[in-house]
């Protein structure tokens, strides 16, 4: 009770002075496709992350962050609040009548701009079976709440372009259709970190939220311009090798947009939260500190699939810390919604009782140090992924589990114990469970039981969309 009297005074604190100070800008960077072991403040050891290892060591650093196995349902749950169960339609597809945060952050006063990989409107290719009922029926990104978008991928698949050398984008305003727009010789993540930057030193009335949700180091491997082979007029070769050089990239991308606030004066009133919405890459295998070698998981439930980095920092203001809070995207909506001074109960935004994200913001102004229970903390995480229908997606089936931080069930009763070794998770022998392993696997399956509850779930389908048995 004395740690939420403490965290409650901090934002009641923070909330009233921004009647009187600038509300902060905040940018939420969100990686696409690396796990904890990309990241040297994570204790891999495989790549060069010295911006993000310092970010984390002068902000707070989450040890049980999680996203979903791939890049939509994470997407989608991290813009609407809502675990996917609720609201999945098809693979790259966020459905048009959802209220992302970038609605929710418009109502709370500030200006909005997005920049960087959307796949969210349209994903099967001509052709695929299904394709006809599914091509086009996803949010426009002029309707999605952002002022401004520069977007890969933000209409058809075979529209797209380009992510990386000679990147092609939709550019436009809130309600425009917008252009597509080829950078020659331009690297992708350079024109969206520039399109940040510019966005948040515009000089208006109102803060400003940017997410940035960046295309490295998703698969194709490519030269990155730091890159002896890097050459935006010739062809190139993908390959494994490039890999390491995309996340030093990847870092230098985030170290180029805080070297842009501190150059714009913005730092200071800038919350910056970096993120990731899935593992790494299945073909990309990488070294721990202690001596590991782990192989990426993108796409699967297992550990090196979910469990990724999370690292909020705003100088001055979250003390340097690290946090064992269980985080997964659904809470991002509702902490941006309390950072922004907006009503938030317990955690919850009490408008949309739908809403199954928790806010963490108490987390970051609280004290560090011995572990405090607020009543407002998920003790627990749920999981429903499916990513079908959805071309390239045949090889998934439906997974529906729950986690805490000592166990992993699933709801048709596999149990897996989850050790103090980061990303190993151990099968448990229904023969061979101790009492600790029921009480936890009682648990967890009622949680799933609890979230499940009163909630029509989606058919259970092929990657084509046909209907199959359960």
């Amino acid at each position: 009770m004395r740690f939420l009297a403490v965290a409650a005074f901090a934002l009641i604190s923070l909330t009233s002075s921004f009647a009187e100070e600038t509300r902060p800008n905040i940018v939420l960077i969100m990686a696409d496709d690396i796990g904890i072991e990309g990241l040297g403040c994570y204790g891999g050891t495989s790549y060069k992350t010295p911006v993000l290892d310092q970010l984390a060591s002068e902000g707070m650093r989450f040890t049980h962050a999680y996203a979903q196995p791939l890049c939509t349902p994470t997407r989608v749950q991290l813009m609407t609040g809502k675990y996917n169960h609720r609201n999945w339609k098809y693979f790259g597809i966020l459905p048009t009548d959802a209220k992302t945060f970038g609605h929710r952050m418009k109502e709370e006063g500030y200006a909005t701009g997005i920049f960087g990989k959307w796949q969210l409107q349209s994903y099967d290719p001509p052709g695929y079976p299904g394709a006809d009922k599914r091509r086009g029926t996803g949010m426009h990104p002029k309707d999605t709440g952002f002022d401004e978008y520069a977007l890969f991928h933000a209409l058809h698949t075979e529209d797209k372009g380009s992510r990386y050398a000679n990147p092609t984008m939709l550019e436009g305003r809130a309600g425009q259709g917008g252009e597509l727009k080829t950078y020659d010789g331009a690297f992708g993540e350079d024109i969206w970190v520039d399109k940040t930057i510019d966005f948040l030193k515009q000089d208006r009335d109102e803060p400003a939220f940017v997410y940035y949700p960046m295309a490295l180091p998703h698969w194709p491997f490519v030269p990155t311009p730091i890159n002896g082979d890097w050459d935006p007029t010739q062809p190139v070769t993908e390959k494994l090798e490039y890999f390491p050089d995309m996340v030093q990239y990847m870092d230098m991308a985030v170290g180029r947009l805080l070297d842009g606030l501190r150059e714009n004066q913005l730092r200071e009133n800038t919350i910056v939260i970096f993120y990731s919405d899935n593992g790494t890459h299945l073909d990309v295998v990488s070294q721990m500190d202690d001596g590991r070698a782990v192989q990426g998981g993108k796409g699967l439930t297992k550990q090196t699939g979910i469990h990724v980095p999370l690292i909020v920092s705003w100088p001055g203001h979250i003390k340097a810390g690290v946090s064992d809070s269980l985080i997964d995207a659904s809470d991002f909506f509702p902490t941006l919604v309390e950072l922004a001074g907006g009503k938030v109960t317990r955690g919850k935004i009490t408008d949309d009782p739908t809403m199954d994200g928790v806010s963490f913001a108490p987390e970051l102004f609280g004290q560090t140090g011995e572990k405090k229970q607020t009543g407002e903390k998920k003790e627990s995480l749920f999981f429903w992924y499916d990513p079908r229908p959805g071309e390239d997606k045949s090889q998934f089936t439906r997974e529906v589990f729950a986690l805490n931080r000592t166990h992993k069930v699933f709801r048709d009763g596999r149990a897996f114990r989850l050790t103090k070794r980061p990303l190993e998770e151990i099968p448990i022998d229904p023969d061979n469970t101790t009492d600790q392993d029921k009480l936890a696997i009682e648990a967890l399956q009622k949680r799933i039981a609890d979230t499940m509850t009163g909630v029509a779930e989606p058919p259970l389908v092929d990657a084509t969309g046909q209907p199959i048995s359960n």
